[in-house]
């Protein structure tokens, strides 16, 4: 039985367009938060990768204008959406360094560094990977899939298909976006920071007051229960504040 040629041209063209769709999402995906770790298996995240292609694909067809399928436009689609989705990928993922740089911060004011040792799959110190691993289990549970499909939507409107990004707007954008997550990550940090100058301030009136005591060896386990303590804490809303930060990044970066 012969398909009608309507049929095989709607369905080169769906297909055609999901290929497009495919590669951005790809590219996003090798540094996609939660969806796009490394300890993620390859195979699993080929599949995410399917299902968010599946998922944005009905929404962006509409409005994509693409030229006729063949080698000279595939290899343009490879370079340009390649690019395209690294670039999305990163900025979401500079909220994770961004937490990661406050657990360092935290760490190297406290005496929390080597609590744990590196038992992440990035060496970081023990605040940051237990920030890390929380923040991505609370992302997952507040429907991040979902937020990531909606955003790959609306990268679209600022990125469109087979172009090259702007050089210029991509170098703006990621140096604001660089700012952005220091300054999350020194706002998060800020508690342990005080409370280590509040420390060494103490630590060394009594020094000055008592110069035979061994101010050492009171100290470190004053540091040590203070800084969990105040972990326990500030934890929920350091997740709270830096959840907040990238839903406001998601819902606003490209409108």
């Amino acid at each position: 039985m012969t398909l009608p040629p309507e049929l095989v041209t709607l369905a080169t063209g769906a297909l055609w367009s999901g290929l497009i769709i495919f590669l951005r999402i790809g590219a996003m995906m090798a540094s996609l938060p939660g969806l796009g770790e490394q300890i993620i298996p390859v195979r699993v995240r080929m599949v995410l990768a399917l299902v968010l292609t599946a998922a944005v694909l009905p929404a962006v067809l509409p409005g994509m204008a693409l030229p006729p399928p063949g080698l000279g436009a595939l290899a343009r689609a490879v370079l340009t959406e390649t690019v395209n989705g690294l670039a999305i990928g990163l900025w979401l993922r500079l909220f994770i360094h961004a937490l990661q740089t406050a657990g360092s911060i935290a760490a190297q004011s406290t005496s929390l560094a080597q609590l744990l040792g590196n038992s992440a799959a990035d060496p970081m110190p023990a605040i940051g990977h237990l920030l890390t691993v929380a923040a991505l289990a609370l992302l997952m549970t507040t429907g991040f899939h979902v937020k990531a499909a909606a955003f790959v939507v609306l990268s679209y409107d600022l990125l469109p298909a087979m172009r090259f990004p702007d050089p210029s707007m991509i170098a703006q954008a990621g140096r604001g976006q660089i700012a952005r997550s220091f300054s999350l990550a020194f706002t998060l940090a800020a508690p342990f920071v005080i409370l280590s100058a509040l420390y060494n301030l103490t630590l060394g009136f009594i020094n000055k007051a008592m110069p035979q005591l061994m101010v050492a060896f009171v100290g470190a386990p004053v540091i040590t229960l203070g800084s969990i303590a105040l972990l326990l804490l500030t934890a929920p809303v350091m997740l709270s504040v830096w959840l907040a930060a990238i839903d406001g990044f998601l819902s606003n970066s490209f409108r």
